[in-house]
């Protein structure tokens, strides 16, 4: 949905569509499982979830956008912080999560879960501290 006509409520819902895969499309237009938005009484926009396999591919390549490179290219540490973020995003809870992630960072699965045992690890170093 875009265009000069486009609604301040949809314009404001845009960047997290946008971080989410969504897609937003006109309320007309709304499919069984999507989401129509009102405002103020007035339905203004239907909401498009992206499938569940494609959102771990989505959340991949915006982790590219911010970093500005492939993530195969960041060091060990930023892609340690890139596992612990995708961990809280729920990517391993998807089908190959683990083998897609291993594969975008140019690591190997072994790898990807040492991060993880780490990233646990340390949560229960501090958990068991407080």
């Amino acid at each position: 949905m875009t265009g000069s006509a486009e609604h301040p409520f949809s314009a404001a819902i845009k960047p997290l569509a946008d971080a989410m895969g969504a897609e937003l499309v006109p309320p007309g237009e709304a499919r069984g499982d999507d989401v129509v938005l009102s405002w103020q009484g007035a339905e203004v926009v239907a909401v498009r979830l992206p499938h569940l396999a494609d959102s771990l591919d989505h959340i991949l390549a915006d982790l590219e956008r911010r970093h500005g490179k492939a993530l195969s290219e960041l060091e060990r540490k930023e892609k340690q912080t890139v596992v612990r973020i995708l961990e809280e995003r729920g990517a391993f809870s998807v089908r190959h999560g683990v083998e897609t992630v291993a594969s975008a960072l140019g690591v190997s699965r072994f790898t990807v879960y040492n991060y993880l045992n780490r990233e646990n690890a340390a949560k229960d170093g501090r958990q068991s501290t407080a």
